[in-house]
């Protein structure tokens, strides 16, 4: 009887404990979603070099407090990367579920990537700026592998409906990303020396070129036919 009570009191201090645990983690979660909103606010308000005190200043609290949910600057810039990674890739792939026709598809593609960097291009500079100790595996690189397998999937379907050898599809989708990321690099650079939609065309053009020689058109269904 002893040890059952034991066993029972032990088990009763554990939940108590994971209680106590899970409320932290779900502190520590919320407190970290509002330094990464605080900080895409002091971007938006100071530009792509902002500081740590500004961001802390943008949270209404102390660099102190902000080291305590991030080890480090990187970590936090690791954070922001993941929500943009995450904002773009939905805005992406709504863009390339639009039509079924690739070529439509590869121009929605490029002309929403450049949209999302120019409606606000002090936080794509973040987001992609080079530093000492950046890590090797961050989400913007990732964001590209990303987008690369989706326009790859994309490109798989419509050689599938054609009957056609699907193992081109990968480099293609990924060269495309390629592509247009290192243009938009450049475009913003040069403080954009033409309109977005001129340089939508452009890219669209150029990656069309290739890939309408090698990607073939979608067959009609038997009700359009």
């Amino acid at each position: 009887m002893k040890a059952e009570a034991v066993r029972r009191s032990s088990h009763k201090i554990a939940q108590v404990r994971d209680r106590r645990d899970s409320r932290w983690d779900d502190h520590r979660r919320a407190r970290r979603e509002q330094l990464v909103q605080a900080t895409l606010a002091a971007v938006s308000r100071h530009g792509a070099g902002v500081g740590m005190e500004e961001i802390a200043a943008e949270a209404g609290t102390s660099k102190t407090v902000v080291y305590r949910h991030f080890a480090d600057r990187s970590e936090l810039h690791v954070a922001v990367c993941g929500r943009v990674a995450e904002q773009l890739l939905a805005k992406l792939r709504e863009a390339m579920e639009s039509s079924d026709e690739p070529r439509e598809m590869v121009a929605a593609a490029i002309t929403t990537y450049l949209a999302f960097l120019e409606a606000d291009p002090e936080l794509y500079r973040f987001v992609v700026q080079q530093s000492p100790d950046r890590p090797a595996a961050d989400p913007i690189d990732n964001l590209s592998h990303l987008v690369g397998e989706q326009v790859a999937a994309l490109m798989t379907e419509a050689l599938e409906r054609a009957g056609q050898e699907t193992a081109a599809a990968g480099p293609w989708g990924h060269g495309l990303v390629g592509l247009v990321r290192s243009a938009a690099d450049w475009w913003l650079r040069a403080e954009r020396p033409m309109i977005r939609s001129e340089l939508a065309a452009h890219l669209t053009d150029l990656a069309w070129a290739g890939l309408s020689g090698v990607v073939p058109p979608v067959r009609p269904s038997k009700e359009e036919l």
